[in-house]
Parts: C-alpha cells; structure tokens; sequence
C-alpha cells in the first residue's frame, strides 16, 4: 500500500512575483492545490517542513494529508519545482483526490536478487526503466512494484509485462525493457607499431626460425657527372 504524510499549508490571497520572494524570504513555499472538479486554489507550506517531506517520502506515490485551516485534503504531490541554480523549492502543486476515483501515477520499480549472469558471468545489471505508470485507486496505490531478477542472464532482458501489480492497470508499453545483463567488456590488445628509427628493433616482436633479419640497406648516393674534356670544348 502507499505510504501516507502530512502537511500543513496557509491559504495565499495575494499572488505576484513580489510576494512570492516574500513568502520564500519568510521561509514559505509557494503551493496550489487543484484537482477533483475544484478550482485551483493558492496555498503556502513550510519550506523545511516541504523539504522533511520530500526526503522521507516518494512523492509521486504518497497520499499528502494537506491540512488547510480546519480542512483536511487527500492530495498527491504532481510537481516539485526547483530553482535551478540555488538550493531550494520554488513551487509544489498538490493534486486532490477522492477514494472512489482511480487516479494515474508513476510507481518506481525495485530489482530483487543477483542476476544469475552478474553472479556467475561477470555481467552488469543494467536498469532501463525505473518508474512505470499505472492507473490505480487511491486505496491501492502501492509503494512500489518489485521485479525479481535473480534467473536473469548474459543478453537476457525483462520488459514491462513481466511485472505483476495487484488492483492496477500498467499503462507504460508492455514491450519496454525494464532491465537487462550486458556482457563484460573485453579489453583489446594493439599490435605492436614498426619503430620510426631505421634500424631499430620493433619491442616485443620474435623473429621466425631460420629467417636472418636483413641489414638495412645503404642508401644511393647519387651525383652529377664530371664532363669529360670533349665535352667542356663543345
């Protein structure tokens, strides 16, 4: 089942780029909660207490008790955004929901065991795809989906439609690879390079039997022809 949280928010009547730094200077984050025919209303959350969350939870899968004013909402975290140059939340939007609605959401993926090509081929696990999305009652949602990888081998792979997940339907294409073992790498060894000096023995290489290395060839040295007395006079 889904993991569940709360949080405490402020209702925001004033919006614009000015209160917004405000309201961060003053150590709140800008919220909205929309969702379940209503419409989106602006909120304000405690940015550590946001930040406490979000470490100790996934937010994508953990219904949020959202508690505003005397009212208490079942929410689910939609978007979490950062500054992309300093440290710190800029924005969460929180989606309601109601217990007899199903609801999509991404769930993440969790490998089981040591591939049998990791243990015994010297393979690597390589994981393609780490969350799937799934239409779900809220009731259902689970925390995550396990995958059991441990009869995985060399060039092996398992695809979506190997996971199992009770009361959900999988709406990421079946065909997609989840994980799969990649072979080790097989270092190559260059041949070794003719040495650039004339004359000089090339490392590492052996000479065949009975073959008598030939000495370097002298080089021709060609010059101009003295003419001959006869030929001067003409």
């Amino acid at each position: 089942m889904a993991q569940s949280a709360t949080l405490t928010a402020e209702p925001r009547t004033v919006h614009g780029t000015g209160e917004m730094r405000r309201l961060r200077r003053a150590g709140r984050t800008p919220a909205v909660i929309y969702g379940h025919g209503r419409e989106p209303s602006a909120l304000s959350v405690s940015s550590f207490e946001l930040g406490r969350l979000l470490e100790a939870i996934a937010p994508a899968s953990t219904i949020v008790d959202l508690t505003v004013g005397e009212q208490t909402y079942k929410t689910l975290i939609r978007e979490v955004q950062r500054h992309p140059l300093r440290p710190g939340i800029v924005h969460v939007d929180f989606f309601e929901i109601t217990a007899g609605e199903k609801i999509t959401l991404d769930v993440p993926v969790h490998l089981v065991g040591i591939p049998d090509g990791v243990r015994n081929q010297g393979g690597t696990l390589d994981q393609v795809l780490r969350t799937v999305e799934i239409e779900v009652l809220p009731t259902e949602i689970p925390e995550r989906v396990e995958l059991d990888v441990t009869a995985l081998t060399i060039g092996k792979s398992l695809p979506v439609s190997a996971l199992v997940i009770p009361n959900a339907k999988i709406l990421t294409d079946a065909g997609l690879t989840v994980c799969t073992i990649v072979a080790p790498r097989v270092e190559e060894v260059a041949a070794p390079v003719a040495a650039a000096v004339e004359g000089a023995p090339v490392e590492g290489a052996v000479a065949a039997e009975g073959v008598v290395a030939a000495e370097p060839a002298e080089p021709e040295l060609i010059r101009k022809r003295k003419p001959t007395e006869e030929e001067e006079e003409k």
